[in-house]
């Protein structure tokens, strides 16, 4: 009885922690889209599917849908294309791949607070860097965070650059597990170096594509220091992503039902998002060479 039970013992402290901070929550969450509370009295009369209703006929959440879905839409083809690309090169365990892959890494788990207060400096109107630069070459400034669009352009390059790095090292995971008996057998064939990796590398490396473009879409939906710290949702909204119009509504105005019924509308979107994609793309997936 008691080795049958070991097991158990054993992921009871994880289970218990995952469904301290994650069931729990969302449970809680749940609760309270169907209540009406300010964050600040023990009353939180029912209210059902009010919360709901004024959230669905808000412009303000479904320009936030917007913009995550474009910003969604663009940084996370970018990212996978350029990580493959760039992992392709750093695949090869000479010493200078070795170190840009550090490099290239570091960003990763680097503060975001920090990454993005660094590139509020360098894209800053009156004082940044780059527009400096631009003055040496005679060129005018660039309101790149005022500018409604431009400011999601640059939300996109932040975000991508301090990610990436975590793409490029997966993929090379995944290149590295690939036999090098089949690209023998191409370059036997004759096969060229762009359709080598277009009929070799790519399918091989599918599953790590699937995996990470489900982290990276999940990821994309829940951006929100960069945002905070750079443009706060500005310049008009522009960069005001469905994260950071929740955190205002309940956590400034202290409306937390409707936080709370935006929080579950995201979720049940990633959950619809997830499965489609499993329904889609999962079937292109083949785990054996």
């Amino acid at each position: 009885m008691t080795s049958r039970l070991t097991p158990y013992l054993l992921i009871a402290p994880l289970l218990a922690f995952i469904a301290v901070f994650t069931y729990i929550p969302i449970l809680t969450s749940a609760n309270l889209s169907f209540r009406e509370w300010d964050f600040l009295t023990d009353a939180k009369p029912w209210v059902g599917a009010e919360n709901y209703r004024l959230v669905l006929s808000s412009s303000e959440f479904w320009n936030s849908v917007k913009v995550t879905a474009i910003f969604a839409l663009i940084s996370v083809p970018l990212r996978l294309v350029l990580a493959i690309a760039i992992a392709s090169y750093l695949v090869r365990e000479a010493l200078p791949q070795r170190l840009l892959r550090g490099a290239l890494f570091l960003p990763s788990v680097t503060s975001t607070v920090a990454i993005a207060v660094v590139f509020s400096w360098l894209f800053a109107t009156d004082y940044g860097v780059i527009n400096a630069a631009l003055a040496w070459f005679g060129l005018p400034k660039v309101y790149w965070l005022q500018d409604p669009q431009l400011a999601l352009w640059v939300i996109i390059l932040v975000n991508t650059w301090k990610q990436i790095g975590y793409d490029i090292v997966i993929y090379i995971a995944g290149l590295q597990a690939i036999s090098p008996d089949l690209y023998d057998a191409a370059d036997v064939d004759g096969g060229k170096r762009f359709h080598v990796f277009r009929r070799v590398t790519v399918p091989l490396v599918m599953p790590t594509t699937y995996f990470l473009l489900v982290i990276s879409v999940i990821e994309a939906f829940q951006v929100f220091t960069v945002v905070d710290v750079m443009t706060r949702g500005g310049p008009a909204g522009a960069t005001d992503m469905v994260v950071n119009l929740l955190y205002r509504i309940g956590f400034t105005l202290f409306d937390i039902g409707q936080g709370s019924a935006i929080a579950v509308l995201l979720f049940v979107l990633l959950i619809a998002l997830a499965v489609f994609k499993a329904r889609v793309l999962g079937r292109k997936v083949h785990y054996e060479a």
